[in-house]
């Protein structure tokens, strides 16, 4: 049996690598590579090395099953290289994945990331976090006690070890500080991939896949913040600042609407945003923008400039950094005082601050040359300098 389920696999492996082959010629022929063609591609990593570790475990006695997640239900919207799960993925995934277990149980082995566009069928990838949110939408699909995700850190963490190595584990997160800790720069989770696990309120545990021992962090619906002041810093470099200021009359009707509707026509998103009557300061990510390159993001910035300039005086602030700072923002006046006093101790000036309507969340916007700094003056001032603690109430 096991010398006959090789061989399959081996036939199976040999006729991937033929498309593969042909689709890598057909590209090269073409020399266009659609996005549609793209998920197709990176498809076929996903769908070997699946097989290849079903195998494995089986070869060793683990009983496991292979699936690929276009086959198994998983059904997405056809906007390749960004799908959306759709809703009626989990009553079919739940439906296969309990049948196949009644007949012969096995631990199900599926592909990351991808799906199956609901109308034109074709195979579509999940974006960046797919693997994760692949994991949560198995998870609410069965209604899961717990579902882990395991990656090469000890959990979400204070801040970037690559900013400052005294950076530690946070045992528990609810699902809005992760995803904002997600959406302004931390790594190890993607806001997307935990909105099922939130829908189901199915608890997430992210593990270290190099330090299995460690706890990790635990992310619910809620968590006890009565002595929590800050949970975490994250960091977004690299990002653009918009001062835009009225040129009518004080009290002038609709500007804010006017503002946005241009981002909206330009399919522009903001990362932060600090509001008056007659202004307001954005922040946006450059790497985002709508452009089909990186040679056109100026391109882009300047058209939307062009465009907020009838209505408005625009001053565009390029290399700037956002500091959010991620905690309980109802103790907000305090975590403030402590910053700021961080700051102007380290020489660094604010040019924007901003807290979002999540009230995990405040934002300070600096130079993209003292940002790290910065990041490493406050780390050691919220978590290393026990004196420096605020009294819980």
């Amino acid at each position: 049996m096991k010398s006959r389920n090789l061989r399959l696999l081996k036939t199976y492996m040999l006729g991937l690598l033929t498309r593969l082959e042909q689709l890598l010629t057909a590209i090269a022929m073409m020399k266009e590579l659609t996005p549609r063609s793209r998920d197709y591609l990176v498809s076929f990593g996903e769908c070997m090395s699946t097989r290849i570790f079903t195998a494995y475990l089986n070869k060793i006695g683990i009983k496991a099953r292979q699936y690929d997640a276009f086959d198994m239900g998983i059904i997405t919207t056809d906007d390749f290289t960004n799908a959306d799960i759709l809703e009626a993925t989990y009553p079919a995934v739940a439906k296969r994945l309990y049948e196949d277990w009644i007949k012969e149980p096995a631990i199900p082995i599926v592909t990351g990331f991808l799906g199956k566009g609901w109308k034109l069928g074709a195979i579509t990838t999940l974006g960046r976090g797919g693997s994760d949110l692949t994991a949560t939408t198995i998870g609410k699909a069965l209604g899961l006690r717990e579902i882990q995700v395991w990656k090469d850190v000890d959990g979400v963490l204070t801040c970037d070890p690559n900013i400052h190595p005294a950076a530690k584990p946070v045992p528990h997160l609810t699902f809005e500080e992760a995803a904002e800790l997600a959406y302004f720069g931390a790594q190890v989770l993607h806001p997307q991939s935990m909105k099922p696990a939130s829908e189901s309120d199915i608890p997430v545990r992210v593990k270290n896949s190099y330090n299995p021992q460690a706890p990790g962090t635990i992310i619910t619906k809620e968590r006890d913040l009565s002595k929590a002041v800050l949970t975490s810093i994250v960091l977004k470099s690299n990002i653009t600042m918009l001062d835009i200021v009225s040129t009518r009359m004080l009290g002038q009707h609709g500007f804010l609407a006017k503002v946005f509707s241009i981002f909206n026509d330009l399919r522009i998103s903001v990362d932060s945003v600090a509001t008056s009557e007659v202004s307001v300061s954005v922040t946006l990510d450059p790497k985002k923008l709508p452009c089909d390159d990186l040679i056109r993001e100026e391109s882009e910035l300047d058209h939307l400039v062009e465009e907020l300039e009838k209505i408005a005086v625009v001053n565009l602030l390029q290399k700037r950094s956002i500091i959010s700072l991620i905690g309980n923002v109802e103790r907000s006046s305090l975590i403030l005082e402590k910053a700021f006093s961080v700051l102007r101790n380290n020489g660094v000036n604010v040019q924007m601050i901003s807290q979002g309507a999540s009230k995990v969340n405040i934002s300070l916007v600096v130079d993209d040359s003292k940002a790290k700094q910065c990041v490493q003056a406050l780390h050691s001032a919220f978590f290393e300098n026990e004196e420096s603690h605020f009294p819980s109430r």
